[in-house]
């Protein structure tokens, strides 16, 4: 059940930024900051975590996974309601609202889901295993769902709106009714309720962790990053000042990165039991790095035949050089989560619901660098932009070495 709602996170959240390219045209036709604009969507869907995620970790203390679980899934169900309202009303505002509310919903998935799966494993290697096979079926929807947006847009032309991706909007309500049905009768082990009626309050916290503080600041610049490469490389492709191919063509490369993901994420789990989450962040952020750094310097002009994933089988579609080196990135974000998630936590004990909270409301990153990466596009150029993943990513290499040891084995965590 866990793992299944670790896909309805990733699908959820990955409507945001290629429904932006509608946007664009529905509503910002002629704007110089288009690209920022139409990247508000996802910020709003990321915004959320910053409001929600403590109340969703004292939420997971004070009710358990279940009941949580049952409300987001209520409040996502709304949130995909609002989008498809927007198609109607033709209102922008209505459709930042929509994804708003859908924040939400992840928000609180991810606080019961996560915690949950590092728990079941026990943490350490077979914990960060959990969250690496999560992380697959997560990856699926992925791949899916810009896929599924960009073929239902088809080439984008004046006259294209929200309303043309109704059919999958619908879907998603459906999901979401199902889940909610399954998952009332289902039984779940409420591992991070607190049962008690009192506790005393100590002089330490999650934040008294220093790994920890720097795994949220991190969890901060891998979302973001992980969200604004494909992101912007779907404004890239798409617009008419980058490559110029039609919106089905930038989803199924875009698609084609969450792919990638997700046979990353595959692999994860399956050496997960073996090889620790430092090493894995290692050499996953140092070769993300040079992945990008290839991606900036590669001649624009240079086109290359990709095979894409087209959701059953695999074609060749010609796309800039570039657009290759940014999709394989897909194979380095893809054991991120799980690493960072799993180092950050690791001898936390008592204060781990409390921290997944955090940990949470961190995930805004994911709707801050992407903004902050398009404003950059706006303003020099779509490649320029990916100096930003650069940086984070870099740090993540930093975490990975230096910051991921726990200092403070001190404080007592039972």
């Amino acid at each position: 059940m866990m793992i299944f709602l670790f896909a309805m996170i990733s699908f959820v959240t990955n409507l945001a930024a290629p429904m932006g390219v509608i946007v664009k045209v529905q509503f910002l036709e002629g704007s110089p900051n288009a690209n920022f604009l139409g990247m508000l969507g996802n910020f709003a869907n990321f915004l959320a975590y910053l409001f929600m995620g403590i109340p969703a970790g004292l939420l997971l203390q004070k009710f358990g996974g279940k009941k949580t679980a049952l409300a987001a899934i209520a409040v996502g169900f709304i949130g995909v309601g609002i989008q498809f309202f927007s198609g109607v009303a033709e209102s922008f505002v209505i459709y930042l609202l929509g994804a708003f509310v859908c924040g939400f919903c992840v928000c609180m998935l991810n606080t019961v889901v996560n915690p949950m799966l590092n728990t079941l494993g026990g943490g350490g290697k077979k914990g960060g295993q959990l969250l690496q096979i999560g992380g697959t079926f997560n990856s699926l929807a992925g791949t899916l769902t810009p896929m599924l947006v960009g073929v239902l847009i088809g080439q984008v032309t004046r006259e294209t709106g929200i309303s043309d991706v109704n059919p999958l909007l619908f879907a998603a309500m459906g999901v979401f009714a199902l889940t909610f049905i399954v998952l009332s009768i289902v039984k779940i082990p409420e591992l991070h309720k607190n049962t008690e009626e009192k506790t005393e309050k100590g002089k330490h916290s999650a934040w008294s962790f220093r790994h920890f503080v720097l795994g949220a600041i991190g969890i901060f610049i891998y979302v973001g990053v992980e969200v604004g490469i494909p992101a912007t490389l779907f404004f890239f492709l798409a617009s008419p000042k980058g490559a110029g191919v039609s919106a089905a063509t930038a989803g199924f490369v875009a698609g084609t990165y969450w792919f990638l993901m997700l046979i990353g994420r595959f692999v994860g789990g399956a050496i997960g039991g073996k090889v620790s989450s430092k090493a894995m962040l290692t050499v996953a952020s140092g070769a993300g790095v040079l992945l990008v750094l290839t991606a900036i310097f590669a001649p624009q002009n240079s086109f290359i035949s990709m095979p894409v994933f087209t959701g059953s089988a695999f074609a060749s579609v010609q796309v800039p050089i570039s657009a290759l080196f940014l999709v394989l990135v897909g194979l380095c974000t893809s054991v991120m989560w799980g690493g960072i998630f799993n180092l950050a936590v690791e001898g936390l004990g008592k204060y781990t619901a409390a921290a997944s909270g955090i940990f949470m409301m961190m995930v805004v990153g994911g709707g801050v660098l992407p903004l902050v990466q398009n404003f950059i596009a706006d303003q020099a150029s779509y490649m320029t932009s990916y100096w930003v993943p650069v940086v984070g990513l870099s740090y993540l290499f930093f975490y990975a070495l230096v910051g991921s040891k726990n200092v403070n084995t001190d404080i007592d965590v039972k």
